[in-house]
């Protein structure tokens, strides 16, 4: 069954760049749309939008005419800017531009400002950019550069399995922590909540996991399997989980929402926290002269995932952001087999 239109339960004026929106859950009346016209008459607004005429845009009149979910998604998807609803995986209202749609950025830089929407989301956007490319030199100049003599010290095979573990696990630890403030900044009602609720925990949880897996060592492939399957199904769950929990609870006092939100970070905080010592427990067995280069690779991985988090999340959702940094552990399975097996390797040329 198809529903109707929406059109009628719609009224928006403007003055310049801002416009009011007044929704009914009813259609307007003849009273009512009298009483409407007549203040935007009175208060010299434009009249955008109203149930007793059509917009001029074709687009505007596309989407107030969309009778299914289907039909408005379509019509969305095909337009520059994104003006789908705000949700708890996508609550960046108040960027419209598509960041990775590179031909409609450049067009509009070509543009020029004019001072609106689009010329402050493009800016936005750009320094968001730079961000990005000042991270990538500072890693390369302070970190990468300077370390890279330990990591010629070791053998190729060593040095490439050992970047790619570090990497992962880098990136996938700080994409999991930006998704995790971005959704709990919603759920406890500001990002300095976020803040101080999710770093707290979740650094003290990798702490607590970090310190555990002196005694839980995950030395064999079964062990490491399991941990790794562990942390991608939880980061999976959570990307699917959370908005129910949050649906569910974000009526709560936000005591109560602080204590949902610690038991929903801190286990996933200790299983991410075995990731690093164990893969230094995993390069020192074979050599522990490249350690350093894996310190900073790990490093480095974190502060621009940083800065990706961002960009992913505005773009693809914060649900997505999370789904990669679960493909990041995923990727850590074979990669971290990798190295197991150099073990006998290093050890027999060692003896030649």
């Amino acid at each position: 069954m198809r529903a109707m239109p929406a059109r009628p339960h719609l009224f928006v004026a403007t003055a310049n760049n801002i416009a009011t929106l007044v929704l009914s859950k009813a259609p307007f009346t003849q009273e009512q749309l009298r009483a409407l016209h007549g203040a935007v008459r009175d208060g010299g607004f434009n009249e955008l939008l109203a149930p007793d005429h059509p917009p001029d845009s074709k687009l505007l009149r596309q989407i107030i005419e969309s009778r299914d979910p289907v039909t408005l998604n379509r019509i969305l998807d095909s337009t520059y800017l994104n003006l789908t609803v705000p949700t708890d995986a996508k609550p960046f209202f108040f960027n419209q531009l598509r960041m990775f749609d590179i031909p409609t950025l450049l067009k509009i830089l070509r543009r020029g400002g004019d001072g609106g929407v689009m010329w402050g989301n493009l800016v936005a956007s750009a320094v968001l950019i730079m961000i990005l490319f000042i991270s990538i030199a500072a890693v390369i100049a302070t970190i990468l550069i300077p370390l890279k003599s330990a990591a010629r010290e070791c053998s190729r095979s060593l040095a490439v399995a050992g970047s790619l573990y570090f990497s992962l696990i880098g990136m996938g630890f700080m994409l999991a922590e930006i998704a995790l403030l971005q959704y709990f900044s919603v759920y406890l009602g500001h990002p300095i909540y976020s803040l101080g609720v999710c770093l707290f925990s979740l650094i003290l949880a990798s702490g607590l996991g970090s310190l555990a897996s002196d005694w839980l060592k995950l030395n064999t492939r079964g062990k490491l399997l399991a941990w790794a399957c562990m942390v991608v199904v939880y980061l999976a769950a959570m990307a699917w989980i959370l908005p129910s929990i949050f649906a569910a609870t974000t009526d709560r006092e936000r005591l109560v929402r602080i204590g949902i939100t610690l038991a929903a970070i801190m286990p996933l905080g200790f299983l991410l926290g075995f990731a690093f010592p164990t893969g230094m427990r995993l390069v020192n067995t074979i050599d522990s002269q490249p350690t350093p280069w894996f310190w900073g690779i790990n490093g480095a991985t974190g502060v621009l995932a940083s800065v990706l988090g961002v960009m992913f999340s505005m773009s693809f959702g914060i649900d997505v952001t999370m789904l990669i940094a679960a493909a990041c552990y995923l990727l850590v399975i074979p990669t971290s087999f990798a190295l197991m097996a150099l073990r006998p390797a290093i050890a027999q040329q060692a003896a030649v």
